[in-house]
């Protein structure tokens, strides 16, 4: 493979279908993909915090392949996972004035022919990276970044688990959704008590349960289950702590149209309800923005820009969704549209709740047809 030599009038990609993946780290500051520059990949890291976003392009010694992982990291570095024969090797790349600065961080070995390695989503804090190592009988979570001693396994998950969600702000319960003798349910793992799993979702015995999202802040969760209809997929929503039953929104069905969450709107404590939700809206005429709130009955429809990284973008705590896109003449863009009106009334706030003497831990237990509920232990 020949060396990329990246101009400051390549950070685009070929067009706006050449390349989407992209993540964002939880607080919104930097994110990081693959971009190309004739026939080679190479990561960039964009800045999202200042009054004009910007990309750095961060090409190595060689291209990447399609298939390498980024992720930003909190302190503006970037996280790539490269497959090396059936070695994972991770690095973190950062700018060197006109180079790239990279530091190896250790690999993952994976002995068992047919393991899948892949990066968990950006975790809160930005100081540490995760990735799930998903073999024939069970699943490892190894902490890949931000370690004393480089990669290391942190729990042992038997099944195969798929998904990543973070479900606090300390980065301690990470949710997966775990197949099993044929059935997928969500369950959470205790990065701190050595891996400990627990469930998180049954909605009955013989349906698919998987978690889509989650917003610490309100405790809103979004669901993917088949429990109304064994075998077909509906979205629904429920809220760690309640008493409610999950609920499958009629506006939410659409046959004609995939619909995926991407982002919750954060902050909106004490009030689920009234959370924002970012969809990805994929039908017979291309991709587009829905946004729903749970208190609504309906779904709002946005055009996407052109060059939307499509699926992706987050939600600012004021009800600003931005979407970062890609166009020919904008090299790094991104696009701010406010949450339509809320059309409902905010219900009454409910009295805190006295503050412990000693630091907790919320911790979900299973979700049956009625409550979703949550144990506090220390």
């Amino acid at each position: 493979m020949t060396a990329c030599a990246i101009e400051p009038s390549a950070t685009g990609v070929r067009d706006a279908s050449s390349r989407t993946d992209c993540a964002i780290t939880v607080d919104g500051v930097y994110a990081a993909r693959l971009a190309v520059a004739g026939d080679c990949w190479f990561p960039e890291r964009w800045t999202l915090d200042g009054a004009e976003p910007y990309a750095v392009p961060l090409p190595g010694n060689q291209p990447e392949e399609p298939g390498t992982e980024v992720q930003p990291m909190g302190d503006g570095r970037v996280l790539v996972h490269r497959l090396v024969e059936r070695r994972h090797a991770f690095s973190l790349l950062y700018p060197t004035g006109p180079g790239t600065g990279e530091l190896p961080l250790g690999a993952v070995e994976c002995p068992e022919q047919g393991t899948r390695v892949r990066l968990l989503s950006p975790a809160p804090g930005g100081e540490r990276a995760y990735a799930l190592a998903v073999g024939r009988y069970t699943t490892a979570v190894w902490l890949v970044a931000g370690g004393a001693r480089g990669p290391e396994q942190l729990a042992e998950v038997p099944g195969r688990c798929s998904g990543g969600v973070w479900l606090d702000r300390a980065g301690r319960l990470l949710a997966v959704d775990r197949e099993i003798g044929g059935r997928t349910k969500a369950v959470v793992v205790d990065l701190e008590r050595g891996g400990e799993v627990s469930p998180l979702l049954q909605i009955t015995a013989e349906s698919d349960d998987r978690l889509l999202l989650a917003d610490p802040d309100s405790g809103l969760l979004l669901i993917s289950s088949d429990a109304p209809s064994p075998g077909q997929e509906r979205l629904a929503w429920g809220v760690l702590g309640s008493t409610l039953p999950v609920r499958f929104p009629e506006c939410l069905r659409m046959p004609d149209c995939a619909v995926t969450p991407f982002s919750i709107q954060p902050g909106q404590v004490l009030t689920p309800e009234q959370c924002a939700v970012a969809l990805r809206m994929d039908g017979p005429l291309g991709s587009w923005v829905g946004v729903w709130r749970p208190a609504e009955r309906r779904v709002h429809h946005l055009r996407a820009p052109e060059g939307w990284l499509t699926g992706t973008g987050l939600w600012t705590a004021e009800g600003v969704l931005r979407l970062p896109y890609v166009t020919r003449d904008v090299p790094c863009g991104v696009a701010g549209f406010a949450a339509p009106p809320r059309t409902v009334a905010a219900p009454a706030p409910q009295p805190a709740e006295p503050e412990p003497e000693k630091p907790v831990v919320a911790r979900p237990v299973p979700l049956q047809q009625a409550p979703l509920g949550r144990v506090v232990t220390n």
